[in-house]
């Protein structure tokens, strides 16, 4: 085989990509992402090492965050980029080995990863190097290599959420620490299958704390999230189109094209960017346009401005796409053949002036819909309903809510979360945050005396806000178990930010969710077995099958 990548629900066959990347993905890209990968852990080992010495070196923290990050799914398929960042890595090892040296720590270099000559390699001796880094090649053990992979893709995750709240200047030690110890892990043969079952729900404690993290990083920053309906039309400007997760570039894109007569539209996760109070005061900020991450090849063709990519979400155009040289790429994010805006000088702001330019020359959009949707009950938004919200459940008119948070895809699978949304009773709620609710928030569900029948808390990092909430209303109701609430859980997945999203859930008590549309490939049947026994975790089978198991007990 080529490559082998089986860290995102759509890998081929339900086993893996052996040819190319379902994701647009090329074999030479995922083979450098390997490399990455193994570096990375590599790079943790010393910085471990380091650690419990007191050395500490924020750049590597903050390198290690953008090194994991870009190798999450649809994040970057710049083979160029990944070169250049392991290179950049070297050269910030040798200073961390200077430091541990002059600190009197021994260094057995011959036992620890990536010999220093790597950094000497040329891109054909990386992708050779990238046999000897694949996930099949590291780890012969199935479960072991199930554990690792879960771990690994739990902290890929974190690194993503912890980058964003960086970037908003919120920091967590442990939260760093916590992923270089667990990267070091998956390198060490003397651990078990028992003491890396601990870590990987241990990677769920660090999911929770970093996706309050996060949120604290964004409701002190831009205030905390409202109740907001979202045009879905265009007006008669140029625009930029931003998709992506990072809320500091919509700020400094924000920011820069005040007063140019280009206006600013959101693009899939970066539709509850409007649900902040900070963003509204901008009169140019006009709306989403279009639908979830997957839809892009035909929506972009008819933006006709510049699309901005934050972070990961990206389809690769066909060679046809008349988008393409339309397209700019920051922060992890990257596609060859696209414009790379760098990172910002401290304190300052990334300089979106090309992207800006690029759209004064743009016809305006081509509106693809009309009307509004309505969003932003992130849970201090629904904590101040909540005495509405449990006046409903007590009197029946709400007999239960759905948790259907997670990821949007591109398979006819996907499907099945419209249906189920159509099928639920008028007395249920969903509760939301991701791109899964591209599947079902444009549906007319209603309300329940004036509360939407769907609730949609943000971005997929805002699942935090959902266990907020849940954990409010055990408290309200006098609960002794967060499962004793009336609250399904039926939760879909793409890539590696829904892995921490899930382990967060586990590691609060949450149990019997259903995953789909399929179980990782990446999960070997002993771990699945691990999770099924012990947490209750299932696949989805049809609409009406799921739905009478959901419905039970309401």
């Amino acid at each position: 085989m080529s490559m082998f990548c089986f860290q995102c629900q759509e890998a081929a066959k339900g086993v893996g990509c052996t040819v190319k990347g379902v994701c647009g993905k090329e074999p030479e890209v995922a083979g450098i992402q390997d490399v990455m990968m193994y570096f990375l852990k590599g790079m943790s080992v010393y910085a471990n090492m380091a650690r419990e010495k007191g050395i500490n070196d924020p750049r590597v923290d903050r390198f290690i965050q953008e090194g994991l990050f870009m190798t999450i799914t649809n994040a970057n398929f710049d083979k160029q980029r990944f070169i250049d960042k392991i290179r950049d890595g070297f050269a910030l090892r040798i200073e961390l080995e200077n430091k541990m040296e002059d600190a009197g720590i021994q260094l057995n270099k011959e036992s620890l990863p990536e010999p220093a000559q790597w950094n000497a390699y040329t891109p054909v001796e990386y992708e050779r190097k990238a046999h000897q880094a694949g996930v099949l090649q590291m780890t012969e053990n199935e479960d072991i290599r199930s554990l690792r992979e879960l771990m690994t893709y739990g902290i890929k995750g974190i690194a993503a959420y912890a980058e964003h709240a960086g970037n908003l200047k919120h920091k967590s030690e442990d939260i760093d620490a916590f992923m270089q110890k667990g990267l070091a892990a998956t390198l060490d043969d003397s651990l078990g299958a028992d003491e890396l079952t601990a870590m990987v729900l241990e990677c769920g404690k660090y999911g929770v704390e970093v996706m309050s993290l996060l949120d604290k990083a964004h409701t002190s920053t831009y205030g905390n999230p409202e109740i907001t309906k979202v045009n879905l039309g265009v007006r008669n400007n140029p625009g930029i189109l931003i998709s992506g997760h990072d809320l500091r570039d919509m700020e400094d894109l924000l920011e820069q094209t005040k007063d140019t007569g280009v206006d600013v539209y959101t693009h899939s996760e970066m539709l509850p960017a409007h649900y902040y109070p900070a963003f509204k005061k901008y009169d140019h900020f006009v709306g989403n346009y279009g639908n979830s991450w997957w839809k892009q090849r035909e929506e972009f063709e008819k933006f006709n401005g510049p699309i901005l990519f934050t972070t990961n979400c990206i389809v690769p155009p066909l060679k046809s796409a008349t988008y393409a040289d339309r397209i700019y790429t920051t922060g992890s994010s990257g596609l060859d053949g696209a414009t790379h805006i760098p990172e910002r000088v401290e304190d300052g702001r990334k300089d979106f002036s090309g992207v800006i330019e690029h759209a004064k020359r743009c016809e305006p959009p081509v509106e693809i819909e009309t009307g509004e949707i309505t969003g932003g009950f992130a849970h201090n938004q629904v904590l101040a309903l909540a005495d509405k919200v449990v006046d409903a459940v007590k009197s029946g008119a709400i007999r239960k809510f759905f948790v259907m948070a997670g990821c949007d895809g591109r398979m006819k699978s996907r499907e099945y979360y419209t249906e189920f949304a159509r099928a639920l009773p008028e007395d249920t709620v969903i509760l939301t945050a991701g791109c899964a609710k591209y599947r079902y928030n444009k549906l007319p569900l209603g309300d329940i005396g004036g509360i939407p029948r769907v609730l949609d808390a943000g971005q997929c990092n805002d699942s935090y806000s959902l266990a907020v909430i849940a954990l409010k209303l055990k408290e309200v109701f006098e609960l002794n178990d967060i499962n004793e609430l009336p609250i399904a859980y039926n939760i879909a997945w793409y890539e590696q930010k829904a892995v921490i999203v899930l382990l967060a859930l586990l590691y609060l008590g949450v149990k019997n969710i259903h995953l789909g549309p399929t179980l990782p490939a990446f999960l070997s049947p002993n771990v699945a077995n691990v999770l099924v026994e012990n947490f209750g975790i299932s696949g989805i089978n049809t609409v009406d099958e799921d739905m009478k198991v959901l419905l039970e007990d309401a």
